[in-house]
């Protein structure tokens, strides 16, 4: 495994790293988790995503008991968990969502409760507030970072915009500016870790953990000849990630790529994570599963990406055809 700084912060994440959305307190059962957990770590990984809205908290319950049993020294790993959404049932009262400053703080407490940590690594806003002002986000954020409760804080899926303006605010009130910001990465959806973000990587350190490397399953081409019965975008609370995700113009392209990953070698999925890892801008990539043999493939994307050479990167570029357009320099007057 190897570990990359978490963009110009001095901690050091695996490259590749542990999530739990839609799987921990829900889709798998808690000895999965365990074993997944295990085998995530036994291969290297130090960082496990999370977030108060998976599973309405069960997640971070599910993940803080794995870790209190096995013991594991506290600096050996990073666990992260979000704030926006709540872990309070629908429908939710006000307060208990969004990144107020009575939320941040509650929820910063009630993670810290469910994982049984004293601190939490890695600190998100889950999803930009339009109803909150940044500054009071920022220094909420900040203080919590005072008080020893977070050590890092960062974003989830904000504009360039909405990340200037945290710093922004930061430096006018010196207070701690975000470290981090986690985006859905992928072969497919492109634009805003290449090209939205791509001011931020040199102006202020920006570290990112992507999620989503294989575009909810789209690039492991299991949706190739359809939907499987088992396909977690089967299930009836999933059909608006699979309107999004499965297109009939994605679908030839992963079949090209899912053609081209066997000829060199690889499963689609190992070639895809593997791509992720290749920009140097991406400070890990979270990979979710469901059953250990799909955690002990991915792990594998670690050696593979260190086989993609400038050739096999180009002909990927050829088959997907997704790069991103180069951001128009000219004048507008």
């Amino acid at each position: 495994m190897n570990y990359r700084r978490l963009g110009k912060a001095g901690v050091k994440l695996s490259e590749l790293s542990l999530g739990s959305w839609v799987t921990f307190g829900d889709q798998i059962s808690d000895d999965v988790a365990e074993a997944l957990m295990i085998k995530a770590y036994e291969g290297g990984v130090n960082f496990f995503d999370n977030a108060e809205g998976y599973a309405s908290g069960r997640s971070e319950l599910v993940m803080g008991k794995i870790l209190k049993k096995l013991g594991w020294p506290r600096d050996t790993w990073l666990v992260s968990s979000k704030v926006f959404f709540g872990a309070a049932p629908h429908p939710q009262k006000p307060n208990q969502y969004g990144l107020s400053r009575k939320h941040v703080f509650e929820a910063c407490h009630a993670a810290l409760k469910r994982f049984q940590v004293d601190y939490l690594d890695l600190f998100f806003c889950h999803r930009p507030d339009p109803e909150t002002p940044i500054e009071e986000t920022v220094r909420v954020m900040s203080d919590l970072i005072t008080q020893g409760k977070v050590l890092y804080w960062g974003t989830s899926v904000w504009n360039a915009a909405e990340i200037v303006e945290a710093h922004l605010v930061a430096r006018q009130y010196n207070l701690v500016p975000p470290t981090m910001e986690q985006p859905y990465y992928n072969l497919l959806q492109r634009g805003k870790v290449e090209r939205e973000y791509a001011q931020l990587y040199d102006r202020f350190g920006l570290g990112t953990t992507i999620w989503s490397p294989l575009a909810s399953g789209l690039l492991t081409g299991k949706y190739n000849e359809g939907l499987p019965s088992d396909a977690r975008l089967g299930l009836e609370s999933y059909g608006w990630l699979r309107d999004w995700i499965i297109k009939p113009e994605r679908l030839e392209k992963v079949k090209a790529f899912c053609s081209f990953a066997g000829k060199i070698g690889l499963k689609p999925s190992v070639l895809a994570i593997a791509w992720c890892l290749k920009n140097p801008h991406v400070s890990t990539v979270i990979l979710g599963a469901s059953k250990v043999h799909q955690l002990e493939e991915n792990l594998q994307a670690s050696a593979a990406a260190e086989q993609l050479t400038p050739d096999l990167l180009d002909r990927i570029e050829q088959i997907m055809g997704t790069k991103p357009p180069e951001p128009d320099n000219a004048d507008n007057h």
